[in-house]
């Protein structure tokens, strides 16, 4: 589909001559004056708009103000005979891409026009990112409907719109970072960056430099200077978390920051001042590091403005089947695969899990679900041991039952003229269903380790390799 242009201009042959060259390769329109650039505006969306400034009537600048105020603006470039610096000045203050001098190079405008549409694309782009952004991380689409999380969702959006400190609390897999975007996106921040970092992965000196910044020579290795995480997310957000694993130097100038709103590079001695809100969160009691003198009392006093304590997905029974039809059907739509139903015997065992990873667990096992279930509906045989409460206790070797030759399954090593089946001797499982059964457990119990599971079942490695080519959805367990 061409591109589309509306040409404004009041003089018949710089419209046609202009639409002429155009027209082979975009969507040409004309008008003759402001006013019926307007009409043209209401009634069709173009992609640029090319207007003369000095029209009898209503001006180019009108016409510039009347394009960008709608919803789907278009790339505006000025052209006129009467150039001037002023006129240039204006007209880019009224939110031109551009500006032309008459005679129009034909070449030129071509370039200014590939331009401009280059920029409303990523216009667009940048507009349908903050959209789905708000969408994701709304706080409304917070998923659950217990008490426990309507508190959470009540707490986020009375802080958001503030300016205070948040220290977000709970045991990991909680989704601390997702609230603390929840936090951002609601907040009159929104359009500006959300910048996260987690402090536990980084070393204490890198963890400084890349918090911080550093300049030129700070330190070996230092050959330019580095913009920090707080400089990248001015007049935005700062997520740390991990908080607690912080050192005691960062710490300080971590303090610094929240008493002076501003900061130094590493190396540098020259404040920065810097408008951030600061967002951080911890898996760890803080005030008992505090007690134990392994946090800095007056820091933890400035992070606890306001608190916000995430439950753990066991204290939140109820959420758990939403949780789980969300990111079935999310984990369906990305795979291309049917949707999972959940049988009312397994959801009693998921929502009676404890669930110790929290909703990081239940959506890898969700995920883990939809890319490996065959048929569309998940029972409580499906799940794993753990989900049922049961402790994995593999028979020894004598417990099994001897199979003939001609009747046993492919999973205990050729022998000379015989095959040692491992089966359960009171099995009321068919043979390849308690054989099936045994080595899901088995490598449930080595975390998937071929060589552990083969050694429990008491067969070669060779043998577990045949039958996982046999039942290739138990080749991912991994416990």
């Amino acid at each position: 589909m061409l591109s589309s242009v509306l040409i404004v201009d009041d003089e018949k042959h710089t419209r046609d001559g202009l639409r002429q060259a155009l027209e082979d390769d975009y969507d040409v329109s004309v008008a003759a004056s402001a006013e019926e650039a307007f009409n043209q505006l209401e009634s069709q969306e173009f992609d640029v708009v090319l207007t003369d400034l000095r029209m009898p009537g209503k001006s180019g600048l009108k016409v510039i103000d009347r394009a960008l105020a709608l919803p789907n603006k278009p790339a505006v470039i000025m052209m006129t005979a009467y150039g001037s610096i002023d006129t240039a000045v204006e007209a880019m203050k009224r939110g031109a891409v551009d500006f032309l001098t008459k005679p129009v190079n034909i070449e030129r405008l071509e370039v200014l026009i590939q331009r401009a549409l280059k920029s409303r694309t990523l216009e667009v782009e940048v507009k349908q990112l903050n959209e789905r952004l708000d969408e994701k991380f709304n706080i409304e689409g917070l998923i659950g409907h217990s008490d426990k999380l309507k508190t959470v969702i009540e707490r986020v959006r009375l802080v958001a719109p503030s300016k205070a400190t948040i220290l977000i609390d709970g045991e990991s897999g909680t989704g601390k970072e997702l609230i603390a975007q929840a936090i951002h996106q609601a907040s009159p921040r929104a359009r500006a960056p959300f910048i996260a970092v987690h402090c536990a992965a980084l070393s204490e000196n890198l963890l400084e430099s890349e918090v911080f910044g550093h300049e030129r020579g700070a330190f070996t290795g230092a050959m330019e200077k580095r913009v920090g995480r707080f400089e990248a997310a001015d007049t935005g957000t700062l997520f740390l978390d991990e908080i607690g694993e912080i050192s005691a130097s960062t710490q300080v100038k971590l303090l610094r920051f929240l008493e002076t709103k501003s900061i130094e590079r590493v190396g540098g001695s020259k404040p920065i001042a810097l408008d951030v809100r600061l967002v951080a969160a911890t898996n760890r009691d803080l005030e008992k590091m505090v007690r134990e003198g392994k946090f800095r009392e007056d820091l933890f006093f400035r992070l606890n403005v306001v608190r916000v304590t995430l439950p753990p997905l066991r204290e939140r029974p109820d959420d758990i089947p939403l949780l789980l039809a969300h990111y079935l059907k999310h984990f369906a739509q990305e795979n291309g695969v049917p949707a999972l139903s959940i049988e009312p015997g397994a959801l009693r065992y998921l929502q009676a899990y404890p669930w110790p990873g929290n909703i990081r667990e239940l959506r890898n096992f969700t995920e883990n679900a939809v890319v490996l279930h065959r048929g569309t509906k998940l029972t409580e045989y499906d799940l794993d041991a753990r989900f049922r409460g049961e402790r994995l206790a593999l028979p020894a070797p004598a417990n099994f039952t001897t199979v003939p030759a001609d009747q046993a399954p492919i999973v205990a090593g050729v022998g000379a003229g015989s095959l040692v089946a491992l089966l359960p001797s009171n099995a009321s499982l068919s043979v390849e269903q308690s054989e099936r059964r045994l080595l899901r457990e088995a490598l449930i119990k080595a975390r998937g380790n071929r060589t552990q599971a083969a050694e429990l079942m008491g067969i070669s490695r060779r043998t577990l390799h045949r039958k996982l080519a046999q039942w290739p959805e138990l080749d991912v367990i991994d416990g």
